[in-house]
């Protein structure tokens, strides 16, 4: 493993189109790669017993999370020939229709940059101390499952 420090990939409330524009066109310079592949996850207005989801409230363990992120982070490097990989994780309160959650891979091929985003994502769900309440009409609440 390298001897890098782990990013902060926590942002708080949504993170913005504009935000992710803005991260996309930044690699347009970058002639070496030839595809990328992104993730977005948006909260969504589930119904549960009746009631829609408005919002998802996300809490973190931020230094377990953090430290896990660049374990994941390095592990993906290490099987995958990425140019590079930017993570970004809401924390707080996210409204249905939102996104939450922005995993951006590039690679000189599409094939890694896909396959490398996929596992991140898979790996970010499974493994990181983040979790959801899920914000009921009505001011209900449930704590999300992830799935």
């Amino acid at each position: 493993m390298s001897e890098r420090k782990p990013k902060n990939i926590f942002k708080q409330g949504a993170i913005d189109a504009s935000f992710i524009g803005d991260s996309i066109a930044k690699h347009a310079s970058n002639t070496r790669i030839g595809g990328h592949s992104i993730f977005l996850g948006q909260v969504r207005a589930d119904e549960i017993n009746g009631k829609a989801v408005v919002a998802i409230e996300y809490t973190a363990y931020e230094e377990m999370a953090l430290q896990k992120m660049f374990e994941i982070r390095e592990a993906i490097f290490a099987k995958y020939p990425l140019t590079c990989m930017h993570v970004y994780h809401s924390l707080g309160t996210v409204k249905a229709g939102e996104i939450c959650l922005f995993v951006f891979t590039s690679s000189a091929h599409r094939k890694p940059a896909i396959d490398a985003c996929t596992e991140c994502v898979e790996r970010i769900k499974a493994e990181l101390p983040v979790w959801g309440k899920e914000i009921l009409e009505g001011e209900d609440y449930q704590w999300k499952q992830n799935i």
